[in-house]
Formats: C-alpha cells, structure tokens, sequence
C-alpha cells in the first residue's frame, strides 16, 4: 500500500482526526486551477482528507482594491495534524505555489487560511483561530455556508453575519 494511500486509511478510523475549515483566494494566473491545485497539494499525503467543498466563488479585491477579481472557496477537511502542523501545511502549499508576500491583501497566487479547528479557540502571535476577520468577509462567509450552513461564531449564524455585509460582489462561478 502506497504511503498515501496508508495514511488516508489511518486518518479514516483515526479517533484523533479533527475537522477543520480553510479558504482559499487567488486572484492570479488560471484561478480556478490554482484553487484545484492547493486542495490537491494539501490532501497528497493523506494526513488532510477532503470532507466537503463549496461552489467557486467570483468576488472583488477586499482591502486593496486596485487589483483583479478572486475566485475563493472553502473547503471542510478532516486531519490528524494539530492546528500549528496544519498552519505550516497551508504556509507551504502557498510557497511551493509561488506564493510570493510583498503586501497585505495584495494580489496573490494562493492564499489558504484555516477558518475554524474544530471548536478550538487559539490566540497566537502566529494563529488565531476561529479566523479573526470570517464576519467582515461576504467572500469568506457565503462560501463558508455551503460547506457549513450550521456554523454559529461568537453566537452568531452565518446568515446574520452576510446580512451586516455586501455580497452583490460575490458570484458563483461554477453551480
């Protein structure tokens, strides 16, 4: 059995697996490939197993402005890796992709940001989770609700969130 193939089988029955919740976001090159290719390079080895993922998403630059449009996504995964090893996982997957950060909220190749951990809080210098910024982002949110309609952060629902927010920049790209 490739190690692959053996690690996926493990992380299947493994009592210690914890799901979790990532964005992704480019806005450069074949947008829609890069998003395929992040979610490839971040379950390759099996210790990330893909649970569920959202429609694309066409949106406009947030924060910097004066850029091109992003496709953004979520996706519910489920890993054995603990919320620091899964930070440095998505850290690489952006670097081996060209990822290169020269401004914040700047264009980008592939951004990967974890949403949630489970029902883990975590404030660190390097880590905060739940994801500080997920209520001021329709980009993030109305994907968010397609892999977890349920979710209710700091008490409150998806819904009641997007509603506090213009999402007429949000589209879907793919049904």
């Amino acid at each position: 059995m490739a190690n692959a193939e053996r690690a996926r089988a493990e992380l299947q029955g493994a009592a210690g697996a914890s799901d979790a919740i990532l964005a992704l976001g480019t806005n450069l090159g074949n947008r829609i490939e890069n998003i395929e290719e992040a979610i490839r390079r971040l379950t390759a080895d099996g210790s990330i197993r893909l649970v569920s993922r959202s429609k694309l998403y066409r949106s406009a630059p947030w924060g910097v402005t004066d850029q091109d449009w992003f496709i953004n996504a979520c996706i519910a995964i489920q890993t054995t890796l603990s919320p620091h090893e899964l930070l440095k996982r998505c850290q690489a997957v952006e670097n081996d992709m060209g990822r290169v950060r020269t401004m914040r909220w700047g264009p980008r190749i592939i951004d990967v940001d974890i949403l949630t951990f489970g029902d883990l809080t975590i404030a660190e210098p390097d880590l905060t989770v739940p994801h500080p910024l997920i209520g001021e982002r329709a980009f993030v949110l109305v994907p968010l609700k397609d892999v977890a309609p349920e979710l209710r952060l700091n008490g409150r629902s998806i819904d009641a969130m997007l509603e506090k927010l213009d999402g007429s920049e949000v589209e879907a790209v793919q049904p």
